[in-house]
């Protein structure tokens, strides 16, 4: 027997007014993610691949269609609510790292826990333990500026985990890489979906990291579909 998705995304609509015109980006989109499996989301430029995980992830709302995570829909959440969600149950991470420039690297990881109203016990000692798993254990009291783009990127991941999310939500993530250190970036991910066995959606130009992925969709007309090269 299937287990229940951890998420299901079922008739999403999205739409963005442009001047006088209306741009319909998602035409009725959805989506069935089990716990622990990976999903690549492919497509061209402005197909509404970041729109996707924005709306997955609580930080836009549709037009209209819902988002079950569990048996809660987070399209019919309040702001309070759809804050707590957000910040207790999803990780993000972005092309770009934004990270605090005034800040460690094991600071910067910690951060969601300190602004969070439950601050988890322990937040250091987790944040020492997931800077290791990137590799970054020798590196965590280095500034941004003292690192490289991709060990950046590897502090972003890791502060991505720091509440223990129930799903990763990764949009471009190797989009500000070079070829090499992109590699970096996708050997983690594939650690972290094999060892850690995290639930993540990655929005992703890159095919090499959309291969490691359980699934790899296409994102085309507003549409999903199973991607086939």
């Amino acid at each position: 027997m299937t287990a229940d998705p951890i998420i299901r995304v079922s008739g999403l609509h999205k739409s963005f007014k442009r001047g006088p015109s209306l741009i319909q980006v998602l035409t009725g989109v959805d989506l069935a993610v089990q716990k622990g499996q990976g999903i690549a989301i492919v497509g061209a430029s402005g197909t509404g691949k970041s729109t996707m995980l924005h709306l997955i992830g609580g930080l836009e709302r549709p037009d209209s269609g819902s988002i079950y995570f569990g048996e809660d829909d987070i399209c019919t959440m309040n702001e309070s609510g759809m804050n707590t969600f957000r910040n207790s149950m999803i990780g993000f991470v972005f092309q770009f790292h934004y990270l605090l420039r005034e800040f460690s690297a094991l600071e910067n990881v910690m951060m969601p826990s300190i602004v969070s109203p439950g601050r988890i016990a322990s937040s250091e000692k987790r944040a020492k333990e997931l800077l290791e798993i990137v590799g970054l254990k020798d590196r965590m009291h280095h500034k941004p500026g003292e690192l490289s783009g991709g060990e950046q990127q590897r502090v972003a991941i890791a502060r991505s985990l720091m509440m223990s999310p129930a799903i990763l939500l990764a949009d471009e993530p190797t989009g500000d890489l070079d070829p090499a250190t992109g590699g970096i970036i996708i050997d983690l991910f594939t650690r972290l979906k094999s060892e850690l066995g995290i639930t993540m959606i990655v929005a992703t130009h890159n095919m090499d990291l959309a291969s490691i992925m359980d699934r790899v969709l296409l994102l085309r007309g507003g549409h999903l579909e199973t991607y086939t090269s």
